[in-house]
């Protein structure tokens, strides 16, 4: 990875930590808007970047609220990186609504999954309703910022061109 791409990771990692601390209400404490930051770096400087900022930025957000779920943290950190994988693969193909619906789908529903298990069935009814409500504001501001910061990326990080 380049120094400009390594520089770039390292402030989606910071503008991580802010959204860490803008928490969604939930009983949980750990739903935040740091995936926002995530999603920028996926759609912008590619999806393993995303990734890794999803799955640390997951954590910091966990840190913070004190890991009310334990090591179970980092099989959510896991999984967020995933997705942001999976929505940067989406949304390059050009099809960016869908990129966000699936992030949200899949963020909100699918990766609570094995809480179930984990857990039992009222943890993931109780939890799915926040993580609807974070995933649709990560992923509608994401889709609100990234055309204006692609556009400030191209004249001033990348050149003229990617």
């Amino acid at each position: 990875m380049s120094v400009k791409k390594t520089s770039l990771l390292a402030l989606f990692l910071a503008l991580s930590v802010i959204g860490a601390s803008i928490k969604i209400p939930s009983f949980v404490g750990s739903i935040a808007l740091d995936a926002l930051p995530a999603l920028l770096a996926a759609a912008l400087i590619g999806g393993r970047p995303g990734s890794l900022v999803a799955g640390f930025g997951h954590l910091l957000s966990a840190l913070i609220a004190g890991m009310p779920l334990g090591p179970a943290h980092f099989l959510i950190a896991f999984e967020m990186a995933a997705i942001v994988w999976l929505f940067s693969w989406i949304y390059r193909t050009g099809k960016k609504k869908t990129a966000a619906i699936v992030f949200i789908l899949s963020n909100s529903l699918i990766a609570p999954l094995p809480m179930v298990f984990l857990f039992n069935t009222a943890f993931y009814a109780a939890v799915v309703p926040s993580l609807l409500v974070g995933s649709a504001c990560n992923a509608f501001a994401a889709l609100l910022a990234i055309p204006r910061f692609e556009v400030i990326f191209q004249k001033m990080v990348w050149g003229s061109a990617k």
